[in-house]
């Protein structure tokens, strides 16, 4: 007949020469700084950087190209962009005319967002600061 072992047996008395183990140190903690008779108002203070109300704006600029034809690149314009399709037409039509258009006006990270995106789809377009 074979043996029976419980999980529990084996985990909860550990191995039998097993020696105790030793308890974690105490934790030192800092010394805190004698009580002071100046005032708190006394200590050196750095002033608060200038507050950014809104990010700076950058333009999403679409080129003409010879390779893709009008509807797929308004379709794209329309799922990538929050342009509806009568100004993504309007957009479409400006670069194959120009050879440049302006999508859209936003912040930078977005903007290099857009970028690649529409460069995933093969389609031109580049980001510049708004002056």
């Amino acid at each position: 007949m074979e043996p029976t072992f419980q999980l529990t047996d084996v985990y909860a008395s550990g191995p039998a020469n097993a020696e105790p183990e030793p308890a974690p140190p105490a934790r030192e903690e800092a010394p805190t700084p004698p009580a002071s008779t100046e005032s708190a108002t006394a200590t050196a203070t750095r002033p608060a950087p200038p507050r950014v109300e809104q990010l700076p704006p950058w333009k999403v600029l679409l080129h003409n190209d010879d390779v893709n034809d009008m509807p797929f690149v308004v379709s794209t314009i329309v799922e990538l962009t929050p342009l509806n399709k009568e100004r993504a037409v309007q957009a479409t039509l400006e670069a194959h005319a120009s050879g440049l258009t302006l999508l859209l006006v936003t912040h930078k990270e977005r903007a290099e967002l857009y970028r690649d995106q529409f460069q995933s789809k093969q389609l031109t377009v580049t980001i510049e600061p708004q002056a």
